[in-house]
């Protein structure tokens, strides 16, 4: 993948299983969310993505490029996704059931929401397409923790109660290890592929970020 003479992404092979958790890490720059463009063809690439016959592909972003100040409320924005997805059978009601907002939520300017709520909104907003996978640019940024550990845990009961497969960008090396089935580590040089665990190794970490990590995991 490049954008001009410039290669962002080479070399990059990789498949999710259906179902399956994939968590995307890597430097600033190294291409993550240009790989999620990609995979949405939002932007043109040298390569092959295959979905799945009757993959149906949702989306959060990391902010929406929407001023907040503008006097719309929560219902009006999810208005007008169900408008394009009208054979969806998933209600403005049910999707803010779904994401854990209660219904008068809706009826509050999207300029109200906290950091926590917005992000449910959007989540909400990506359901009413009915994705059978769901893309996630950093969901947590901008989030104090605790709103983070929730959308973390929903977003990991959405993908076991809706069987979702979920790719989605993370900096946060304790969720990758928590709610990945998979991990995927970008760089400029060697991509690579697997379970955490067995990938995310002290020198692929100190090789991928470029400084010695410490870590340690906590079994459950």
């Amino acid at each position: 993948m490049r954008f001009g003479e410039t290669n962002v992404l080479t070399n990059l092979t990789f498949s999710v299983s259906e179902g399956s958790s994939l968590a995307i890490i890597g430097p600033n720059g190294a291409g993550k969310s240009v790989l999620l463009r990609s995979l949405l063809g939002s932007i043109p690439f040298d390569g092959t993505v295959e979905w799945a016959p009757g993959t149906r592909v949702g989306y959060v972003p990391q902010k929406l490029d929407i001023e907040r100040g503008l006097p719309l409320t929560g219902n009006d924005l999810l208005r007008a996704r169900l408008a394009l997805a009208p054979e969806s059978d998933v209600s403005i009601a049910h999707a803010l059931d779904i994401v854990g907002l209660p219904s008068a939520a809706g009826d509050k300017l999207i300029g109200t929401f906290s950091g926590g709520q917005f992000q449910r909104l959007l989540i909400g907003f990506a359901l009413l397409g009915k994705p059978t996978v769901l893309l996630l640019d950093e969901p947590t940024s901008g989030v104090d923790q605790p709103g983070q550990e929730q959308i973390n845990a929903l977003l990991h009961r959405l993908q076991h109660e809706q069987r979702l497969t979920i790719l989605f960008i993370s900096h946060d090396l304790s969720v990758v290890y928590s709610y990945s089935d998979d991990v995927l580590c970008l760089s400029r040089t060697k991509p690579c592929f697997g379970p955490p665990k067995q990938t995310l190794t002290p020198q692929v970490l100190e090789d991928l970020y470029g400084t010695p990590l410490r870590y340690h995991v906590h079994e459950p």
